[in-house]
């Protein structure tokens, strides 16, 4: 599963996550400095493994590629700083962010990036994380928040431990790895397609019992403004509500906080796609990725993850069915999943040929064939929870966290939610030149909730909210993303420290 998000990379489809982070300096003990944001991280590289591997190609790609601790680990290659245009608000932190998203990371090197932002209102300061989905799934990623924060400002440094780097394989070695690889794959090959056959097996019998509820059907998704090929430029922007708020909707409606959080994008996609005469008869389909992850593989690395299809019911006008709708479909997706069995798409991602699978989705691209078919699916909708207490990066406090995962071909708008303390957090990516009003979307986010709160009677129906109106905002400098400052060489950038800045 690792190695397929590699294979699925293109030159328009990067596949790297990311989280926009926003922090309050005003409590970083003897006040901020950059280098200690730096200092920080440093320290914590030996508790995150992802950090410090790099991969390394088999001859022939023979083989998927194997994870090595980098020889020539640099720090400055990853850690950067950059001074967000004025005034500072979300809009021109989201523009920052929109231009990091749009850059793939270098192979060459560990496959993550972090950009401390400056230049934000109210004494904060961004920190745009990046890395490879190869290296991290939604739940190890959260394996990582825990090892790169502290529960409090004042935690003690962690000495930082010196681990000695591998030797980098010769062809020799790669290629014997490989063989040896692919024996041990091979005697799994028949018990895998005895499982897959049960699998099948039970999916269709369920399909065909008329009691069983049932999920999204991949290929019935309807075309819509993004389901479109895309490009490399990225948009992005940002939503919040009230956890505490969603928590009592989803208690008076008798149903699972991911409803509800499915319920507000269905919503807010609505009311964004009807604003531009764009929205289908048929409703939107929604992939949500699913953890596979038991209880003794808590805290690997890597991705252990598989999804689920699910209607968001966006051709229904009232919430509250839409609501109904959304719970049903999740709740029949949830039993097709089963019935086909947690592990199956991860133990048959081992068999991917890394050569066709990279040239497959090459071609696929570079044709712009999603334009040609139906959409597999609409976008992907992912939901982590994360922790209820507040979190400190290097002394300062985490006030919100954005998540954003990635876009691909057909489907170019990815909606991330996490939760964090008394909110959760909307992260929206999708492709600059599809979704150029990306605000427009998340200023939908707070109409949908309000509605739905309605619903659960946790509002008052004669008090109405309009989306929030879209201003026009400074146009961000070009953003130089190989050296860290922006084009007009701000004050701050030329301030930064020779050997910080790459």
């Amino acid at each position: 599963m690792d190695a397929t998000f590699l294979y699925l990379e293109t030159p328009a489809g990067h596949m790297h996550v990311a989280m926009v982070g926003i922090y309050d300096i005003s409590t970083m003990v003897g006040g901020y400095s950059f280098e200690k944001f730096r200092t920080h991280i440093e320290s914590r590289l030996q508790s995150v493994p992802p950090f410090r591997r790099r991969l390394v190609e088999v001859p022939f790609q023979f083989h998927h590629p194997v994870w090595i601790e980098d020889p020539d680990f640099d720090l400055d290659n990853h850690v950067r700083r950059i001074t967000a245009p004025e005034p500072g608000g979300r809009r021109e932190l989201g523009q920052v962010a929109s231009e990091i998203a749009s850059v793939p990371l270098d192979r060459s090197r560990p496959l993550w990036e972090a950009w401390v932002i400056e230049g934000l209102k109210q004494d904060r300061v961004g920190f745009v994380v990046k890395v490879h989905h190869a290296a991290i799934d939604g739940a190890s990623g959260a394996e990582i928040m825990t090892a790169l924060y502290d529960i409090s400002p004042e935690a003690e440094p962690i000495e930082a431990v010196d681990t000695p780097p591998d030797r980098v394989p010769n062809e020799f070695e790669l290629l014997s790895y490989a063989t040896f690889s692919k024996l041990r794959r091979a005697r799994a090959v028949l018990p895998l397609i005895s499982r897959t056959i049960r699998s099948v097996t039970h999916l269709v019998s369920n399909i065909i019992d008329p009691a069983m509820k049932h999920g999204g059907v991949p290929l019935s998704a309807p075309r819509t403004p993004f389901n479109q090929s895309i490009g490399p430029r990225r948009s992005v922007a940002f939503a919040r509500i009230s956890l505490p708020e969603t928590k009592a909707v989803k208690t008076a409606l008798n149903v699972k906080i991911n409803d509800v959080v499915l319920e507000v994008c269905s919503g807010t996609l609505r009311r964004y796609l009807l604003e531009h005469d764009a929205l289908p008869d048929e409703p939107l389909l929604a992939v949500c990725p699913v953890s596979v992850r038991v209880e003794e593989e808590m805290g690997t690395q890597g991705n252990m993850v598989s999804a689920i299809f699910a209607s968001l019911a966006t051709n229904v006008d009232s919430a509250e069915e839409r609501l109904e709708i959304i719970r049903q479909s999740t709740e029949g997706a949830k039993e097709d999943h089963n019935a086909i069995g947690a592990r199956t798409l991860t133990d048959w991602a081992e068999w991917a040929a890394p050569r066709t699978f990279g040239l497959a989705a090459r071609f696929y691209s570079s044709m712009n064939l999603a334009n040609q078919h139906r959409p597999i699916h609409n976008l992907v909708i992912s939901n982590v929870p994360g922790p209820p207490f507040p979190l400190y990066l290097a002394g300062a406090e985490l006030v919100a966290a954005y998540p954003m995962g990635p876009i691909m071909d057909g489907a170019g708008l990815n909606i991330t939610v996490l939760s964090y303390r008394d909110h959760i957090d909307i992260g929206f990516l999708a492709d600059a030149d599809l979704v150029p009003d990306i605000w427009e979307v998340a200023a939908q986010v707070e109409p949908a909730f309000e509605e739905l709160k309605q619903v659960a009677g946790l509002s008052d129906p004669t008090i109405t909210k309009s989306a929030a109106p879209v201003t026009q905002t400074s146009q961000a400098p070009s953003v130089d993303l190989r050296n860290g400052s922006t084009a007009d060489a701000t004050a701050s950038a030329q301030a930064t420290p020779k050997k910080s800045a790459t």
